[in-house]
């Protein structure tokens, strides 16, 4: 709904009945979508990265995984604090001081993510190094969102004393909202 460039986050998972990938492939595809963001490096990635000449952004949730997403030609990656809902690691590391690290280290450019939600998050991802940065949760919210509103309104109703850890025993630890 816009003619701005704009990018997409597509992650592979394991499941008994898998989602439409090579049809998300297609659609990334078809519409020129020059920016997505995974959390892998696959062979699922590489196919769209040759059909579309699209910039893969990784998911790393810390230095190591960015250094190493930097060593094999990744344009960019997102840098995933430990507020960053559904993030793929267990190191825990929040933003304020993973961000400041990775401009230490990094060469490529970088995004933040996690906890992300307004014009003052980007104003600090920008000061802690970042070259941009994400909102997904904040997301849910709208109105085009095909949830349902009991969903969307648990994070609006949160507050910060609301975050709960799910999936740790999982070694999966994923950051979510309750509502009260």
């Amino acid at each position: 709904m816009t003619r701005k460039p704009f990018g997409v986050n597509l992650i592979f998972l394991p499941a008994v009945t898998p989602p439409d990938y090579p049809g998300y492939i297609r659609a990334i595809v078809d519409g020129s979508i020059k920016i997505v963001e995974t959390a892998t490096h696959s062979a699922e990635v590489a196919a769209v990265a040759e059909g579309s000449r699209h910039q893969g952004h990784p998911k790393c949730t810390s230095v190591r995984h960015s250094l190493k997403a930097e060593s094999i030609d990744c344009e960019a990656v997102s840098v995933d604090g430990f507020e960053c809902g559904c993030h793929l690691g267990e190191d825990d590391v929040p933003n304020f001081i993973l961000l400041p690290r990775a401009a230490e280290e990094l060469k490529i450019p970088f995004v933040a993510s996690g906890g992300m939600v307004d014009g003052r998050s980007l104003v600090a991802a920008l000061s802690l190094g970042a070259d941009g940065m994400n909102m997904g949760t904040r997301f849910m919210a709208i109105k085009e969102a095909p949830i349902h509103d009991h969903v969307k309104q648990a994070p609006v109703a949160a507050s910060e004393l609301d975050t709960r850890l799910v999936m740790r025993p999982l070694r999966n630890t994923e950051v979510g909202a309750s509502s009260k």
